[in-house]
């Protein structure tokens, strides 16, 4: 069973779309990609800290779903990182209504000593020197590193997150971010810009339209599956993240074409995540149903054509 090192928020969220809100629901980052990898054959091991507040059911959910919390500390008397944000129609965009880092403002990583040694390493979006300490406390490296960021620390931490990106493989960024940090508005160009930059591969999401795969002079494109339903992205980019990197730890191979097939189990896993509020859908979410909608993204991306 492959190991698989997850380090992000385990948080509170409360979520307003057009189609409801909710009052604060399980969210964070390594929850969602916890969650995504724990339906591989793949042992993930979340590296986070939440507060007293934080109920034993949640926890209680991890374990039962094989997820190893012993890199997550509880902090008694603390209180749980919060988000808070509103979706207009256009559910591409948002408006941040509360951010409360409380506990995650002393925050510091403590990798267990089972993961040292992790096949897959996922470092989730936070703050580039906390990712830089997770590195640091690794014992062998790993089959392969992949970083999540975002344009606040493009803008605040740019250094700190040059070096962390120098020693990842993978750095999977949305297309805004991309050319943020690239300084390109091509995406082929600033997936070459940023390559150079360290990562082999350079992984570019584009949300409703899918997401790109570039490695040397190779790109490949990932469609995102139409839905009937869209109830809340929050934490759609992390769950593609989950479904990537724990069908990677599951298989054992990063060629190029299987990092093609990981691009497909995210997207796949994502195309749940967004059906209801939160952690709902994959928390409710079978085999039989992943499997069936792998059927359905196989049908919308293969054809047959004569070239004249």
């Amino acid at each position: 069973m492959g190991k698989l090192l997850v380090i992000g928020t385990v948080a509170f969220d409360a979520i307003e779309t057009p189609f409801g809100k909710t009052d604060k629901i399980l969210g964070g980052a390594a929850t969602f990609i916890g969650l995504a990898a724990s339906f591989y054959n793949v042992r993930p091991a979340l590296v986070s800290v939440v507060g007293g507040d934080f109920p034993s059911k949640y926890l209680k959910l991890f374990r039962d779903r094989n997820i190893d919390i012993s890199g997550l500390e509880v902090v008694e008397g603390g209180k749980t990182f919060f988000w808070s944000g509103r979706y207009e129609h256009d559910l591409n965009k948002r408006d941040t209504l509360a951010t409360e880092l409380n506990v995650l403002s002393d925050f510091r990583p403590r990798v267990p000593e089972a993961f040292r040694n992790a096949d897959v390493v996922m470092l989730g979006n936070l703050h580039p020197e906390i990712q830089m300490q997770v590195l640091d406390q690794l014992e062998a490296k790993p089959k392969l590193t992949v970083l999540d960021t975002m344009n606040y620390w493009m803008e605040h931490t740019w250094d700190s997150l040059l070096d962390v990106i120098s020693r990842v493989d993978v750095i999977a960024i949305n297309d805004e971010e991309a050319r943020q940090l690239s300084g390109e508005y091509s995406l082929v160009r600033a997936a070459a810009k940023i390559s150079q930059m360290g990562p082999a591969y350079v992984l570019i999401k584009k949300g409703e339209n899918g997401a790109l795969l570039f490695h040397e002079d190779r790109i490949f494109f990932a469609p995102a599956l139409p839905l009937e339903e869209v109830f809340d992205p929050t934490g759609a980019g992390d769950t593609f993240a989950g479904g990537f990197t724990g069908y990677l730890a599951e298989s054992q191979n990063i060629s190029f074409e299987n990092l093609k097939n990981a691009v497909i189990h995210g997207a796949n896993l994502a195309s749940f995540a967004v059906e209801r509020f939160g952690t709902e859908r994959l928390l409710n979410l079978n085999s039989a149903e992943i499997a069936s909608r792998l059927e359905q993204f196989r049908e919308l991306t293969q054809f047959d054509f004569e070239v004249q």
